[in-house]
Protein backbone atom coordinates (compact mmCIF):
# COMPACT_ATOMS: atom_id res chain seq x y z
CA UNK A 1 0.00 0.00 0.00
CA UNK A 2 1.17 3.84 -0.88
CA UNK A 3 2.31 5.94 2.04
CA UNK A 4 0.68 9.40 2.03
CA UNK A 5 4.07 11.10 2.11
CA UNK A 6 4.73 9.51 -1.12
CA UNK A 7 1.49 10.53 -2.96
CA UNK A 8 3.63 13.47 -4.43
CA UNK A 9 5.88 11.21 -6.01
CA UNK A 10 4.19 8.49 -7.10
CA UNK A 11 1.91 10.12 -9.27
CA UNK A 12 4.12 13.06 -9.92
CA UNK A 13 6.05 10.63 -11.89
CA UNK A 14 2.68 8.88 -13.32
CA UNK A 15 1.99 12.17 -14.55
CA UNK A 16 5.45 12.36 -16.73
CA UNK A 17 4.64 8.48 -17.83
CA UNK A 18 0.70 8.42 -18.39
CA UNK A 19 -0.69 7.91 -21.86
CA UNK A 20 -4.50 9.24 -21.49
CA UNK A 21 -5.09 7.88 -24.61
CA UNK A 22 -4.78 4.45 -23.20
CA UNK A 23 -8.19 2.29 -22.06
CA UNK A 24 -9.27 2.90 -18.47
CA UNK A 25 -8.56 -0.57 -17.71
CA UNK A 26 -4.82 0.10 -18.12
CA UNK A 27 -4.97 2.33 -15.18
CA UNK A 28 -5.84 -0.42 -13.16
CA UNK A 29 -3.44 -2.96 -14.09
CA UNK A 30 -0.69 -0.09 -12.52
CA UNK A 31 -1.88 -0.96 -8.89
CA UNK A 32 -4.87 1.68 -8.44
CA UNK A 33 -7.44 0.07 -6.81
CA UNK A 34 -9.44 -2.73 -8.60
CA UNK A 35 -12.20 -2.27 -11.96
CA UNK A 36 -15.92 -2.46 -11.55
CA UNK A 37 -17.11 -6.19 -11.54
CA UNK A 38 -20.92 -6.34 -12.43
CA UNK A 39 -22.69 -4.25 -9.86
CA UNK A 40 -19.66 -4.22 -7.70
CA UNK A 41 -17.70 -1.05 -7.51
CA UNK A 42 -14.36 -1.03 -5.42
CA UNK A 43 -14.12 3.09 -3.95
CA UNK A 44 -11.27 4.19 -2.92
CA UNK A 45 -10.33 6.13 0.04
CA UNK A 46 -7.75 7.29 2.83
CA UNK A 47 -5.67 8.96 0.00
CA UNK A 48 -3.73 7.30 -2.75
CA UNK A 49 -5.76 3.97 -2.36
CA UNK A 50 -5.01 3.27 0.56
CA UNK A 51 -8.15 1.68 1.45
CA UNK A 52 -10.41 0.28 -1.40
CA UNK A 53 -14.08 -1.04 0.23
CA UNK A 54 -16.48 -3.07 -2.27
CA UNK A 55 -19.34 -1.97 -2.82
CA UNK A 56 -22.58 -3.75 -4.17
CA UNK A 57 -25.20 -1.38 -5.73
CA UNK A 58 -28.33 -2.61 -6.35
CA UNK A 59 -30.56 -2.38 -9.64
CA UNK A 60 -32.32 0.04 -8.06
CA UNK A 61 -29.13 2.39 -6.97
CA UNK A 62 -27.87 2.14 -10.81
CA UNK A 63 -30.86 3.23 -12.40
CA UNK A 64 -31.07 6.02 -10.07
CA UNK A 65 -27.33 6.63 -10.51
CA UNK A 66 -27.69 7.13 -14.61
CA UNK A 67 -30.98 8.94 -14.04
CA UNK A 68 -31.37 11.37 -17.30
CA UNK A 69 -28.94 8.61 -19.42
CA UNK A 70 -31.45 5.62 -18.93
CA UNK A 71 -33.15 7.24 -21.77
CA UNK A 72 -30.12 8.53 -23.80
CA UNK A 73 -29.29 11.39 -24.91
CA UNK A 74 -29.48 13.46 -27.97
CA UNK A 75 -25.54 13.73 -28.18
CA UNK A 76 -22.33 14.35 -26.59
CA UNK A 77 -22.61 17.75 -25.19
CA UNK A 78 -26.04 16.19 -23.15
CA UNK A 79 -24.69 12.88 -22.43
CA UNK A 80 -21.81 14.59 -20.18
CA UNK A 81 -24.04 17.14 -18.73
CA UNK A 82 -25.84 13.48 -17.62
CA UNK A 83 -22.33 12.12 -16.56
CA UNK A 84 -21.83 15.27 -14.12
CA UNK A 85 -25.32 14.52 -12.32
CA UNK A 86 -24.36 10.51 -12.16
CA UNK A 87 -21.22 11.35 -10.58
CA UNK A 88 -22.55 13.28 -7.80
CA UNK A 89 -25.57 10.84 -7.29
CA UNK A 90 -23.18 8.32 -7.57
CA UNK A 91 -21.00 9.93 -4.13
CA UNK A 92 -24.07 10.95 -2.73
CA UNK A 93 -24.93 6.85 -2.07
CA UNK A 94 -22.03 5.59 -1.46
CA UNK A 95 -20.86 7.95 1.06
CA UNK A 96 -22.68 7.40 3.69
CA UNK A 97 -22.46 3.47 3.37
CA UNK A 98 -18.74 3.65 3.38
CA UNK A 99 -17.87 6.79 6.22
CA UNK A 100 -17.03 9.14 3.12
CA UNK A 101 -20.04 11.48 3.06
CA UNK A 102 -17.93 14.39 4.87
CA UNK A 103 -15.17 14.09 2.20
CA UNK A 104 -14.04 18.06 2.20
CA UNK A 105 -12.96 19.72 -0.96
CA UNK A 106 -9.33 19.57 -2.07
CA UNK A 107 -6.39 18.39 -0.25
CA UNK A 108 -6.10 17.95 3.64
CA UNK A 109 -2.67 18.02 4.26
CA UNK A 110 -1.04 15.67 6.94
CA UNK A 111 -4.69 14.23 7.37
CA UNK A 112 -5.11 10.62 5.17
CA UNK A 113 -8.02 9.50 6.99
CA UNK A 114 -10.03 6.83 5.87
CA UNK A 115 -13.00 9.47 5.49
CA UNK A 116 -11.18 11.39 3.16
CA UNK A 117 -10.42 11.26 -0.42
CA UNK A 118 -7.33 12.94 -2.63
CA UNK A 119 -7.10 13.09 -6.40
CA UNK A 120 -6.23 9.28 -6.55
CA UNK A 121 -9.21 8.49 -4.64
CA UNK A 122 -11.60 10.64 -6.27
CA UNK A 123 -10.35 9.85 -10.23
CA UNK A 124 -10.03 5.66 -9.57
CA UNK A 125 -13.99 5.97 -8.46
CA UNK A 126 -14.86 8.41 -11.04
CA UNK A 127 -13.24 6.21 -14.10
CA UNK A 128 -14.72 3.06 -11.83
CA UNK A 129 -18.44 4.64 -12.04
CA UNK A 130 -17.90 5.18 -15.64
CA UNK A 131 -16.94 1.78 -16.51
CA UNK A 132 -19.72 0.73 -15.28
CA UNK A 133 -22.59 2.60 -16.49
CA UNK A 134 -20.28 2.13 -19.62
CA UNK A 135 -20.60 -1.74 -19.27
CA UNK A 136 -24.58 -1.57 -18.86
CA UNK A 137 -25.36 0.75 -21.66
CA UNK A 138 -25.89 3.45 -20.05
CA UNK A 139 -22.86 6.09 -21.85
CA UNK A 140 -23.30 6.13 -25.71
CA UNK A 141 -20.88 8.77 -26.66
CA UNK A 142 -18.17 8.47 -25.17
CA UNK A 143 -15.08 6.04 -24.02
CA UNK A 144 -13.93 5.81 -20.46
CA UNK A 145 -9.83 6.49 -20.80
CA UNK A 146 -7.04 6.31 -18.48
CA UNK A 147 -6.91 9.13 -15.88
CA UNK A 148 -4.80 11.95 -16.79
CA UNK A 149 -2.62 13.61 -14.37
CA UNK A 150 -0.61 17.37 -14.61
CA UNK A 151 1.76 18.99 -12.59
CA UNK A 152 4.87 17.77 -11.38
CA UNK A 153 6.73 20.24 -8.78
CA UNK A 154 9.20 21.82 -11.59
CA UNK A 155 6.37 23.70 -13.07
CA UNK A 156 5.29 25.23 -9.83
CA UNK A 157 1.91 23.24 -9.60
CA UNK A 158 1.34 19.97 -7.28
CA UNK A 159 0.47 16.90 -8.90
CA UNK A 160 -3.06 16.08 -9.61
CA UNK A 161 -4.97 13.69 -11.63
CA UNK A 162 -8.62 13.37 -13.14
CA UNK A 163 -11.12 11.02 -14.83
CA UNK A 164 -11.10 11.16 -18.41
CA UNK A 165 -13.91 10.49 -21.05
CA UNK A 166 -13.05 11.20 -25.09
CA UNK A 167 -16.08 11.70 -27.54
CA UNK A 168 -16.34 8.57 -29.94
CA UNK A 169 -14.91 9.81 -33.84
CA UNK A 170 -13.19 12.56 -32.32
CA UNK A 171 -9.91 13.14 -31.00
CA UNK A 172 -12.08 15.59 -28.13
CA UNK A 173 -11.29 14.88 -24.23
CA UNK A 174 -13.27 15.62 -21.41
CA UNK A 175 -11.84 16.10 -18.23
CA UNK A 176 -14.44 15.05 -15.07
CA UNK A 177 -12.28 15.86 -11.95
CA UNK A 178 -14.61 15.48 -8.93
CA UNK A 179 -11.20 16.17 -6.31
CA UNK A 180 -11.74 20.33 -6.08
CA UNK A 181 -15.57 19.98 -4.62
CA UNK A 182 -16.66 18.01 -1.62
CA UNK A 183 -18.62 14.83 -1.41
CA UNK A 184 -21.89 14.59 -3.82
CA UNK A 185 -21.04 18.29 -5.37
CA UNK A 186 -20.75 18.83 -9.23
CA UNK A 187 -17.52 17.83 -10.48
CA UNK A 188 -15.52 20.03 -12.64
CA UNK A 189 -16.03 19.47 -15.76
CA UNK A 190 -14.13 20.85 -18.66
CA UNK A 191 -11.60 19.90 -22.01
CA UNK A 192 -9.13 18.24 -21.13
CA UNK A 193 -6.35 20.21 -22.41
CA UNK A 194 -7.59 23.40 -20.41
CA UNK A 195 -7.51 21.14 -17.17
CA UNK A 196 -3.71 20.79 -17.92
CA UNK A 197 -2.86 24.25 -18.28
CA UNK A 198 -5.13 25.06 -15.21
CA UNK A 199 -3.29 26.10 -11.68
CA UNK A 200 -6.23 26.65 -9.67
CA UNK A 201 -7.51 23.38 -7.76
CA UNK A 202 -10.83 24.62 -7.98
CA UNK A 203 -11.41 24.61 -12.05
Amino acid sequence: MRKPLLIGLSFGLAGLFAVDAALAINWFSRGYGRAPESNRVHVCHGYSCRIVTPVRLSAADIAKIAGDLRGGTSGAEAELKAISRAVQTFERIVGPRIGTGNDLPGMQFGQAKPDQMDCIDEATNTTSLLMLLTEHGYIQHHEVREPASRGFFLDGRYPHATAVLSVKGSKEKWAVDSWPRANGEPPVVQPLPVWRRSRNSGS
